[in-house]
């Protein structure tokens, strides 16, 4: 007669090991005689270089009469020089194996850029004649300005668009915060010549940081960068405006009505704190808890429990002058109420009881983790030397991110949760068709409806 195998003994599961440190590359800075900020790093891993040029401003600067002014000053600066057309750019690009795009937010611009080593100063020399040379040709502005007014006409159309504009206007008010997206009147409003101004105005050295990521010797790169920026010439820059907040006292809802829109985007949120906040990192592991992480308490609530939601998330959002944080999910019409039930339960369970410690240690050692992970890449580290260097961050601070995010309690985070997660003047925005969700929505708060182009109704 056959015996049955004996089954193995269950072994336990490992316990994490402790934390590799991190081996942080050599860094040079150095600050030109025209203002311009220098950060250079090696990194040996493959035969490139990864680079970025910030200038200081971003939209804010001129959210009060153009807004997106900046975003489309980058867009079209990229497609011309006095000394290269849009075409010549694109094959010098690809002779070189090179990439290269432009952007803009609130508070900054950038052109970002990548490479070959060996095609450094080429390429170093398309960059500078870009922030120095730039020369808008009309034909381009046009064809960039019909794309972005189609563009806009598809945001109104996008529920997480909608209820993202209608919180910042909440949030900040008259304040350029508040404005997250231009008109279509204000793009066909816009003139080549606002956008030259801004551009001799903005692109200057003195508000420019240039962090250089890759396979080189600082000292030498060094060298290139001074021969090849080393004559821009600076001037004085002008500064985004920061007038006063709305005061915000209650929960108040906001109702954006998208006629045949059948789920409801639901966005909450409250004014709350920027990077160089001494509270930053108690936020983040905060909110990482909360539902910055994909095994956080909301989405295990509205996810896994309910069903409600695919991807509810959380976020704190570090701008210059203020931040922000914020909830959304976007969920079926008929459980609007229920879902910001729940919103509402797990924000009050974090403000009201500390958390246990086995889910502190496991937010501790997640964001250690990703953080370390940011670093492996080129563009990875590049960007955390930029933010690091935009916000004037302590001189130690990446090297010693990990460090104080281990070192965090219980604590610390219930008091971040009490200060910045502000559940009682929250305030709640709902994207969806009216009929379907205005009586749910009416018992969270006193009530205001709008239409997609932000009139209220």
């Amino acid at each position: 007669m056959e015996t049955a195998p004996r089954s193995e003994p269950a072994t336990a599961i490992p316990g994490l090991t402790p934390p590799r440190p991190v081996i942080w590359p050599p860094r040079a800075r150095k600050t030109l005689s025209n203002g311009l900020e220098i950060v250079l790093v090696e990194s040996h891993n493959i035969p490139k270089f990864t680079g970025q040029l910030f200038f200081r401003s971003g939209n804010a600067v001129t959210a009060a009469t153009s807004p997106g002014l900046a975003d489309m000053v980058a867009t079209v600066m990229r497609t011309g020089t006095t000394v290269r057309t849009s075409r010549q750019i694109e094959e010098d690009l690809r002779r070189m194996g090179a990439d290269l795009s432009s952007g803009a937010d609130a508070d900054t611009s950038v052109i970002s850029f990548s490479g070959l080593v060996d095609s450094s100063k080429y390429l170093l020399r398309l960059v500078s004649e870009l922030a120095q040379q730039a020369s808008f040709p009309a034909d381009e502005f046009e064809r960039e300005r019909r794309q972005l007014v189609e563009g806009l006409r598809i945001e109104r159309t996008t529920p997480g668009f909608l209820a993202g504009e209608r919180l910042r206007r909440v949030l900040f008010g008259t304040h350029p915060y508040g404005t997250v997206s231009p008109t279509e009147a204000q793009v066909e409003n816009y003139g080549l010549a606002q956008l030259v101004d801004f551009y001799r105005q903005i692109y200057r050295p003195g508000n420019a940081l240039l962090v250089m990521v890759g396979d080189f010797p600082p000292q030498a790169m060094l060298e290139q960068v001074e021969n090849v920026f080393g004559s821009w010439a600076d001037s004085k820059v002008p500064e985004a405006p920061n007038p006063p907040l709305p005061d915000l006292h209650s929960r108040r809802v906001y109702l954006v009505h998208l006629p045949g829109a059948v789920q409801a985007q639901v966005l909450v949120g409250n004014r709350a704190i920027t990077r160089k906040h001494p509270d930053w990192l108690p936020l983040t592991l905060a909110n990482s808890i909360y539902g910055g992480a994909f095994n956080s308490r909301l989405v295990m609530n509205i996810r896994e429990q309910k069903g409600y939601t695919y991807s509810p998330r959380s976020g704190a959002h570090p701008l210059r002058q203020h931040g922000y944080f914020s909830i959304s999910a976007a969920v079926r019409n008929d459980v609007v109420a229920a879902t910001l039930t729940e919103i509402f339960y797990e924000i009050d369970r974090m403000r009201s009881t500390p958390v246990g410690e086995d889910e502190l240690a496991d937010a501790r050692n997640y964001l250690s983790g990703i953080f370390s992970l940011g670093l492996a890449t080129q563009d990875g580290l590049a960007g955390q030397l930029a933010t690091s260097t935009l916000e004037r961050l302590p001189e130690d601070y990446l090297e010693t991110y990990r460090e104080r995010i281990l070192a965090l309690m219980a604590a610390d985070v219930q008091d971040a949760a009490q200060k910045y997660f502000d559940s009682a003047n929250a305030q709640i925005v709902i994207v969806g068709e009216r009929a379907q969700i205005e009586t749910q929505a009416a018992l969270f708060g006193k009530m205001e409806v709008y239409d997609a182009q932000g009139n209220r109704i």
